[in-house]
């Protein structure tokens, strides 16, 4: 009996230890299948975006010189996010003058959102999103460095799904 007593005693100091907190603790957040959490907030970023399960393809953080943050996944993940608000309007019009990446078509054409797919010698889609968080608009690119292959239709759709489903990771100040 004393045992059963003092199982239930510390399972129930553990359960309460574990629901008291101070606030500052991080958050549980959910993933959807195939995805995983990564906290930005070591980066400057008071959010966790989803990327690509890391388990079979290499994560890769760069902060870049220019205040950019590249996050790669493998050969198929690769989002850029600078803390600025962008110009769709500016975007779109630079996008349809480009006269070597011809602009075919928007897959996305938000007032915040762009998704569109043009082509050099094959078929590629690019991403520039907007969002905001808090007081903060933050920039989502795609980018593609030296040895890259053009990113799919499905690759620029899961960042822009990323870019969109931000989970702010700290606590307004009270």
């Amino acid at each position: 009996m004393k045992k059963l007593v003092s199982s239930l005693f510390i399972a129930c100091a553990v359960l309460v230890a574990s629901s008291c907190g101070n606030g500052k603790d991080k958050q549980d957040i959910q993933a959807p299948a195939g995805m995983v959490a990564l906290d930005l907030t070591k980066y400057g970023k008071p959010f966790a975006i989803f990327v690509p399960d890391t388990t079979s393809a290499k994560l890769q953080v760069v902060e870049q010189s220019w205040g950019a943050l590249e996050i790669s996944v493998g050969k198929g993940f690769r989002l850029s996010i600078k803390e600025e608000a962008g110009d769709i309007e500016l975007k779109k019009s630079d996008i349809k003058a480009d006269e070597v990446n011809k602009f075919k078509s928007f897959v996305v054409e938000e007032p915040t959102t762009i998704f569109w797919e043009s082509e050099i010698t094959k078929p590629e889609f690019h991403l520039y999103s907007v969002q905001k968080l808090g007081n903060s608009a933050y920039l989502f690119e795609d980018f593609s460095t030296a040895d890259s292959e053009p990113l799919s239709k499905d690759a620029v759709q899961k960042m822009l799904d990323s870019a969109k489903n931000l989970k702010e990771t700290k606590k307004a100040d009270a």
